[in-house]
């Protein structure tokens, strides 16, 4: 049985609370991501999106005196999230049903571990295809 711990990003770009949506959005840029934990102390605290940016700046323009907004103002407070050892077809069918892009992955004590998402399935998939591949390759060969 694969589990999550096997396919997750290990080397997570975080982004803490007290950090402005400028930062976010460098982050999300320089590193061609779409998602964003965000930790205090090393435990996760949120999650900031792509999308998340997109809607507070569209928000945010519309109020010329509006203040800098920053990483708590944004973030998604309550995000599901899974342990390393949560089975992959569990953590696949929460995505697929809640339409999660990611899911976090934390310890018991809620420190992040790393994170899951549509890319890390995505290049599993291509693995799977390219066993597939060569078990038809070899099957052929044999015949």
């Amino acid at each position: 049985m694969q589990i999550v711990g096997e396919l997750m990003t290990r080397d997570v770009v975080t982004l803490k609370e007290t950090q402005n949506l400028a930062k976010a959005d460098e982050l999300l840029r320089l590193h061609r991501i779409r998602h964003l934990p965000v930790v205090r102390q090393e435990k996760l605290v949120g999650l900031i999106t792509h999308r998340d940016l997109l809607r507070a700046a569209a928000t945010h323009a519309t109020d010329p005196a509006a203040q800098p907004l920053w990483a708590a103002d944004i973030m998604t407070r309550d995000v599901q999230t899974v342990r390393p050892d949560t089975p992959l077809r569990r953590a696949v069918t929460l995505m697929l049903e809640h339409k999660y892009g990611c899911l976090p992955v934390v310890d018991e004590g809620g420190v992040l571990q790393g994170i899951l998402t549509e890319a890390d399935l995505v290049r599993y998939a291509q693995h799977l295809i390219g066993e597939q591949d060569r078990r038809e390759l070899a099957a052929e060969f044999n015949a």
